[in-house]
This record gives C-alpha cells, sequence and structure tokens, in this order.
C-alpha cells in the first residue's frame, strides 16, 4: 500500500513509524503512556482494526501495534517469512531492536496465535497474554489439506492478487464482515475495502495462508507457562468458541470467557468492553508480582 496516498484515511497516522529491521520494512504505531502492550492483527487484516481499543488502552499503558509482514503498510522482506515460526521469530527482533518489549501481549484470532508463539522468543515473557477469538487449530479433515493447498496454489499464481483486488466492492467486503459474525460501521468497513483492494496487501495474506502450520505451536502450549485469558465471541463465525476452550486445557494457566452478542471482530465492535476486558486481567495477573516484590 502507498503510504503517501492512503495516510489521510488511516486511523492514527501521527503514530505511525515505519522501521527497517531485517528482513522486512515494517509499519508500526506506538501511542500512550505506561506498560507497553502488543497488539497483532489476524490475517487479512491490519494494524487498523485496533483503532479504537489503541485509544481506549492509551490512557494507561504504551500500546503498541504492528502490520505483520506482507499485511497494510509493512512489506514482507522474504517471499518464505510469512508462515507463524518465521512471524514471531521476525517480531521478536523488531521488538528487542527498537525497545518494545512488551508486558502484554493482545492478539486476535491468527494474531492470538503469532503472539503465543512470540513468547518464547523475548528475552522475558509479558505479564499476561489475552487471545480474542484466537484461531489456534488446523483445519478437520479434508479442508486440513485442501484449503493450505489452495493458498499455495493462488499465491505463486502472479494474477490472483490482482484480480481480487480488482473485483472486490464495498458490498461484497460488507457481506464478508457480515459472514463472521460482526457488524461493523460504515467507516470501518471502508478502510478494509481500502485494504484488500492493494494487490500487496492480498499478496501477504495468501502467503501467509499457505505457510501456516499450527502443529509445533500446539506441541509446546504445555510448556507456555504465561498467564493467559482467551476471549470468545458467542456470535463468531470464523473461529469457534470451542477453539479457544481446547487450547485452554493445554496451557497450563488460562482461563477462557465467551462475550455474548458479540462475532469475529470483537475489538472493533466493542472496544471499550474489550479494553476493561485487558485492562482488569492484566491488573490481576500483576498484582501477585506487585506484593511479591
Amino acid at each position: 500500500m502507498n503510504w503517501d496516498l492512503e495516510k489521510r484515511h488511516w486511523p492514527h497516522a501521527e503514530a505511525s513509524r515505519f522501521l527497517r529491521v531485517t528482513p522486512h520494512q515494517w509499519h508500526v504505531q506506538v501511542m500512550g503512556q505506561g506498560p507497553t502492550l502488543l497488539l497483532l492483527h489476524g490475517a487479512g487484516a491490519s494494524l487498523h482494526s485496533f483503532a479504537d481499543l489503541m485509544t481506549a488502552l492509551a490512557p494507561r499503558y504504551r500500546v503498541v501495534a504492528v502490520d505483520l509482514p506482507g499485511h497494510g503498510f509493512t512489506t514482507k522482506g522474504g517471499s518464505q517469512r510469512a508462515g507463524l515460526a518465521a512471524v514471531s521469530t521476525d517480531l521478536a527482533a523488531l521488538l528487542r531492536r527498537e525497545d518494545l518489549l512488551p508486558q502484554g501481549i493482545i492478539g486476535h484470532s491468527a494474531g492470538a496465535a503469532v503472539g503465543l508463539d512470540l513468547i518464547d522468543k523475548l528475552p522475558e515473557p509479558p505479564r499476561g497474554f489475552i487471545a480474542l477469538n484466537g484461531a489456534f487449530a488446523e483445519f478437520d479433515g479434508v479442508a486440513g489439506w485442501l484449503f493450505p493447498m489452495l493458498a499455495k496454489l493462488l499465491a505463486l499464481n502472479p494474477f490472483t492478487s490482482l484480480v481480487f483486488a480488482n473485483t472486490t466492492t464495498p458490498r461484497s467486503v460488507a457481506q464478508l464482515i457480515t459472514a463472521t459474525g460482526s457488524e461493523l460501521s460504515e467507516r470501518q468497513l471502508m478502510l478494509y475495502y481500502r485494504l484488500v483492494r492493494d494487490r500487496a496487501h492480498v499478496s501477504g495474506a495468501l502467503a501467509m495462508m499457505s505457510q501456516w502450520d499450527l502443529r509445533p505451536l500446539g506441541k509446546k502450549m504445555p510448556g507456555i507457562d504465561t498467564p493467559a485469558l482467551l476471549l470468545t465471541g458467542a456470535r463468531d463465525k470464523a473461529v469457534a468458541p470451542a477453539v479457544s476452550g481446547d487450547a485452554a486445557r493445554k496451557l497450563p494457566r488460562a482461563e477462557t470467557r465467551c462475550l455474548p452478542h458479540l462475532g469475529h471482530l470483537m475489538h472493533e465492535e466493542r472496544p471499550d468492553l474489550i479494553a476493561a476486558e485487558i485492562t482488569g486481567f492484566l491488573d490481576a495477573v500483576s498484582a501477585p508480582q506487585a506484593q511479591r516484590a
């Protein structure tokens, strides 16, 4: 995406930074003061999806949101750096280099998997991890091999992203969002429309899908001792709430909470409510540490 053309449309453009940390040219937004929170969006989205949540959290925290490689305004620097392990490794290098190491990690959908995989790659684990409709499970059955294979074939075709970007309409974007169980405003929908009209962004999302492999993360979940809150939306049609329940049983210190009337994009529907859940959880897990100190 062309920042010079898009920045007047983008939320919190004044907070944006462009950082070259090998192998990517990262787009990062930083705002607020206090303990650092890292926000990681899902596949096909960008950090714009956290715009209102960032506003709600910034009075208490230094909020850091990142466009994942190939998404939004982050330019992917390697064709084989879009899978889960590569993204979390490269993200850890960015956070260390720029002194953005988080005390809390919040991830949405695929971003939750990235955040969980990131924990043991940091010099110190965060105090808490929060997943918003975390996508922690592989597809079942035939879909388990068919969907990644289709994504890989589409990613290898140079015309796929061009055709998709050129044929997308505001109506088709609205239908796609509604299919996830969420209802967004016209302003929010238009930002997604601007994203999916960009060929590089579509290519980046396809590359992530084609290289995605959650099996190693599933194996190491029992060893991730960071306190975790896995929030789900009762109306989520993209990732079943049961996925978070299964993950919570593998993680040593995890709890789940299902929020009624919210869909896959819960943080865009009710940023105030999600901010309160995040703040309450982080306050609770930080209190015993403060007492010990």
